[in-house]
């Protein structure tokens, strides 16, 4: 028996027999339809390697008693129920298949949408019930209807390559993505998600869980909509404000819904389920014959190469390969992120090139792992799949983003900067940040104003003119608002003469304080971040 045959893997949920097989090739495998959360944590010291699905909740409490782990599979495009930062803090690596349902979900979008055009379910059931009522479920056909994507990534392309086939008209929501792209696939590209929303006859979602997007669709929304929509979501639940749903389709504003996610999984007796012009799956995206294989097979293969120390296409935290170049640019890689966090945040749109130059001592290392953290960050909270060092350059690179990278031995005011320039054809935005030391760090040069302030979790950067009483201002909005201001640091710009000021806060500022700050004498800018 080899060194490999000894390590042992547990498969927590129901994989695909392909996968099992392929694992009990190379390992000893312990594999479960549903393992018992007391099982898992009085066992996990056991494995080397486990495997889960949506099902099981890996958090800390497990993780902490894994003593033998190297990896957790998750097979699923997800890692929503694992605790990938306290995995990273012990050495275990996460991957997942990310690409192994994309196929699945679209469909199931192009599915329920058709069945909500032509009330499917609800005629089905009146049928079972003995009735005969052709008239009372007379539906409406795609072809010639404007279709709405929000969120144009993988699966939102899918959908509008299928919607096209249907003779729907396809618009598209996604500041994130280049119009090169939209219109190679001949999609009509929104500046806003109003002007969506006020055209479109059916709108879908397909945008990533997060505090951006939480309830983006609710009450304000459902009011620039067109009489009569029809509304899809095969994302993520929380996306949509499900109480002002109830309430648009019992207005008469929206038509129907095709649900296939929640808010709160089960969603129990939740109303928008007895409703007769709901078409509500549990949670389906996902569940074909064909995802399940492929997602099987892809973690098998994943957990493989990572137990044999080989290459992990589908990882999803640090794994680096070539120990020179960990130990000369680990200390950046956690800046380079969140250098590409703040530039995200700053740009609040679509860009069709970024532009990273590697000044002072780093410029002498391949500073292409650095690129990938500063793309990863960038990417991370707009993609609706995670984004690893993995497949960063592959996501930018089907949103039309073009990255360039050069270098200089010299670095002006510090031993070493990272400078990112995002830019299309009107405007270009940069920032810059450096290592003070070993381990602090500093963003400088934002938006081209010498500022220097060391990243934290809310951040706020105003641009004014530069006259006297103006931080004073800033200042007393924010004190008057019971928000507290850790850090302040001010620069002037290099051209245009007006100044910033780059805020560290304790909590972030609601939208409605950022807009007095704004409409206030003399400011031309306010930038909330939250990082």
């Amino acid at each position: 028996m080899n060194a490999f045959e000894k390590m042992r893997v547990l498969v927590a949920e129901k994989l695909a027999p392909e996968g099992v097989e392929k694992l009990k090739a190379h390992f000893e495998v312990d594999a479960y339809d549903r393992i018992d959360r007391n099982e898992l944590l009085e066992r996990i010291g056991e494995y080397d390697a486990l495997i889960v699905r949506s099902g099981t909740k890996v958090d800390e409490e497990v993780i902490s008693k894994a003593a033998r782990l190297k990896m957790i599979g998750r097979a699923g495009i997800g890692v929503d129920n694992i605790d990938v930062e306290a995995a990273t803090k012990k050495g275990i690596l996460v991957a997942n298949a990310p690409e192994s349902n994309i196929v699945s979900a679209a469909e199931h979008t192009i599915a329920v949408m058709l069945a909500l055009a032509r009330n499917i379910p609800a005629a089905c059931a009146s049928l079972s019930r003995g009735e005969w009522e052709r008239s009372k479920y007379q539906g409406v056909e795609l072809n010639g209807k404007t279709l709405g994507i929000i969120g144009l990534g993988r699966i939102g392309t899918l959908v509008a390559e299928r919607a096209s086939a249907f003779g729907m008209k396809v618009i598209a929501y996604d500041p994130f993505v280049a119009t090169a792209k939209a219109k190679r696939l001949g999609v009509e590209l929104k500046s806003s998600i109003d002007e969506l929303l006020s055209e479109s006859d059916f709108i879908t979602l397909h945008v990533p869980k997060s505090e951006e997007t939480h309830h983006m669709i609710g009450k304000e929304q459902f009011e620039k909509m067109k009489r009569g929509v029809r509304i899809i979501n095969v994302a993520r639940g929380g996306v949509i404000d499900e109480k002002a749903l109830l309430q648009a389709i019992e207005n008469g504003i929206v038509a129907g819904a095709a649900l296939d996610v929640f808010e709160c999984e089960p969603p129990g007796e939740s109303p928008l389920c007895q409703m007769p012009q709901v078409v509500a799956t549990p949670h389906l995206g996902a569940s074909t014959r064909e995802a399940q294989y492929k997602a099987g097979i892809a973690i098998a293969e994943q957990v493989i190469a990572g137990l044999k120390g080989e290459f992990v296409s589908g990882a999803v935290n640090i794994t680096m390969p070539h120990r020179e170049i960990v130990e000369a640019l680990q200390p950046f890689l956690p800046l380079a992120e969140k250098l590409g966090k703040l530039l995200n945040r700053l740009v609040e749109g679509a860009v069709d090139e970024i532009e990273l130059e590697f000044m002072g001592e780093i410029s002498k290392s391949d500073t292409s792992l650095l690129t990938v953290a500063f793309i990863k960050g960038f990417l991370e909270a707009i993609s609706t799949e995670p984004v690893t060092y993995v497949n960063a350059r592959v996501i930018a690179e089907e949103r039309g983003i073009n990255i360039k990278e050069s270098k200089s031995k010299q670095s002006r005011d510090f031993l070493n900067i990272i400078r990112a320039t995002a830019s299309d054809e009107t405007r270009r935005i940069s920032a810059g940040a450096t290592l003070l030391g070993k381990n602090q760090e500093l963003f400088v040069d934002v938006l081209d104003y010498e500022i220097e302030i060391s990243p934290s979790r809310y951040m706020c950067f105003v641009v004014y003119d530069d006259k006297p009483g103006m931080i004073g201002k800033v200042g007393t909005i924010l004190g008057e608002n019971n928000i507290n201001i850790e850090s302040l640091q001010v620069g002037r710009a290099k051209i245009t003469g007006n100044a910033a000021m780059g805020l560290s806060l304790d909590k972030p500022i609601p939208v409605e304080i950022i807009n007095k700050l704004g409409s206030e004498e003399g400011i031309r800018d306010v930038k909330m971040i939250a990082l």
